[in-house]
């Protein structure tokens, strides 16, 4: 998932990075009502809808887990962790940079450039230069619950 995707899922659902938690359920609800593959009797049609349905399920799910509602909640504890714990490990894949903690928390990082990734690998200290270049300067959302949920 890289930053184009975040763009694409927005545009998908007619939304801006602004966008609240109230606006995003309204417009997931309205654009499910007007997909829906229950309500279509072709089969073409239905595969169709089906296929729309699941990517507006997926970009609904995204948005919310990156939306400022959700991430403000859990602020106070993104700090505490961000600023108290050292890496457990990281890695990087088409763009994210994918985190966890020593207290098993895990965070992905969209938008993440491979010299900035190579730099963290090669830093004296990985979590001290994520503290200070990428914590807080990157969209990002928590993996821990994205785990938790399935």
């Amino acid at each position: 998932m890289n930053t184009k995707k975040i763009i694409e899922y927005r545009a998908l659902l007619g939304v801006t990075k602004t966008a609240t938690l109230k606006e995003l359920k309204t417009i997931y609800r309205n654009c499910m009502k007007d997909s829906h593959p229950d309500t279509i009797q072709d089969d073409a049609e239905r595969l169709a809808a089906e296929e729309k349905s699941t990517e507006i399920i997926a970009a609904y799910h995204f948005l919310v887990s990156i939306a400022p509602e959700t991430l403000e909640k859990d602020k106070a504890e993104y700090t505490r962790i961000t600023s108290t714990i050292n890496l457990a490990d990281f890695y990087y894949e088409k763009g994210v940079l994918y985190v966890t903690f020593l207290d098993g928390s895990s965070f992905e990082y969209f938008g993440v450039l491979r010299p900035m990734y190579i730099k963290m690998v090669n830093a004296e200290s990985p979590s001290r230069f994520a503290r200070r270049h990428i914590y807080n300067d990157y969209i990002y959302r928590s993996a821990s619950k994205l785990v938790a949920a399935e």
